[in-house]
């Protein structure tokens, strides 16, 4: 019987320690919410990620950002509203705008004008050859001969 009690106990504290693991990571998560505000908020801790997707583990300033959204959604605060109390708090270096159709068509026109300059650089640096006159070309054997012989005759009668 001991032996089924110990298997017991460890199982419940395997369960208890996934529960408990379990319950920190949630809380952590934002929800849908937060993270479309703090997407439109960059990160004051150094790296160049939005409040929503900084990954620095306890980031002095998304965490409680990301908390205060939180509370100010509570509130009944819009996301105009919020966005704006950050910007007086902290300035305008806090603001993130969306990226508008210039940031989108850029890469794409990157991509095309550098396959103009390639094509362009093939057309005028990779020209064919022309073929030099070597004059008549003589056969020496017999059976390409006839074979000329016969072209000669064709193309004769095509006159």
């Amino acid at each position: 019987m001991p032996r089924k009690m110990q298997r017991f106990r460890s199982s419940l504290l395997v369960l208890i320690v996934a529960v408990a693991a379990l319950a920190q990571t949630a809380s952590e998560k934002p929800n849908v919410d937060v993270r479309r505000v703090g997407a439109r908020l960059q990160c004051q801790c150094g790296c160049k990620d939005s409040v929503a997707t900084c990954s620095m583990l306890e980031c002095h300033f998304s965490k409680p950002a990301k908390l205060r959204i939180a509370q100010m959604q509570s509130v009944g605060m819009s996301d105009e509203q919020i966005v704006q109390a950050f910007i007086r708090d902290y300035g305008m270096a806090v603001y993130l705008a969306p990226p508008n159709a210039f940031g989108w068509i850029v890469p794409y026109a990157s991509v095309g004008f550098g396959m103009v300059v390639i094509l362009l650089f093939l057309r005028k640096y990779i020209k064919p050859k022309p073929m030099t006159d070597l004059g008549e070309i003589e056969a020496d054997e017999p059976e390409l001969a006839k074979y000329k012989e016969q072209i000669e005759k064709d193309t004769a009668n095509l006159d």
